[in-house]
């Protein structure tokens, strides 16, 4: 059996009609020192009735101690039990019969770390992958030589060209390695942004859902 960690049995706040009796699944990963209902508040903004959007909380807000630039090791053990989180989740999703291409995986700041490292780690043909801010992680140097395909998942990095958090190198780095896996990259960089989520990258999510529940209905 394996170990529980600290994100291991930590509650899942929920929008939207309930689990199993909506057209497609969001699950939203917040940042560092939040908390599940700051990501709710983008539900909406994004204005998609017929999704359900779970959002799982980190144990004290925060899913690894350290930036996601730091060594691996160095994040552990909370790094593999926020995946693991993730992985657990998933797993409820798909066994109330929602089919992966119809589950969208969405996260900002830390939260696009561990989205993008887990869907990295995770792949197949979801109905798309959002990262605001955030990109795989791992330290300067780090190559992902991962196994498996995203057959054809859309998948969405957006982020400032002056991020104090997330240098664009490492945006550029997780675009290459979906790329890679094959999925369909779109990278958006926007000068002087900040840290923050822009009604670009808010208006694309939109469509990417759409084009979810259109094949949902």
């Amino acid at each position: 059996m394996t170990e529980a960690g600290p994100h291991q049995g930590q509650r899942v706040a929920a929008a939207g009609p309930p689990l199993g009796r909506s057209h497609a699944v969001m699950i939203m990963v917040h940042g560092r020192n939040a908390a599940p209902e700051n990501i709710l508040d983008l539900c909406g903004v994004l204005d998609r009735p017929g999704v359900t959007y779970l959002a799982p909380a980190a144990a004290g807000g925060t899913w690894y101690p350290l930036s996601f630039l730091a060594e691996r090791s160095r994040n552990e053990p909370a790094l593999s039990s926020a995946l693991r989180a993730l992985e657990e989740l998933v797993e409820q999703v798909l066994a109330h019969g929602i089919e992966r291409r119809h589950l969208l995986l969405l996260g900002f700041s830390q939260g696009a770390c561990l989205a993008s490292e887990f869907a990295a780690r995770h792949p197949g043909r979801y109905g798309g992958v959002v990262a605001f801010s955030g990109g795989l992680i791992g330290p300067p140097g780090t190559e992902w030589h991962l196994p498996g395909s995203f057959d054809g998942t859309p998948v969405f990095l957006g982020c400032s060209d002056v991020d104090a958090h997330v240098p664009r190198e490492r945006v550029d780095q997780t675009a290459v390695v979906f790329e890679r896996m094959g999925a369909e990259v779109t990278r958006r960089i926007y000068p002087g942004m900040g840290h923050l989520v822009s009604p670009d990258e808010v208006a694309f999510t939109q469509a990417l859902m759409d084009r979810v529940l259109v094949d949902r209905s």
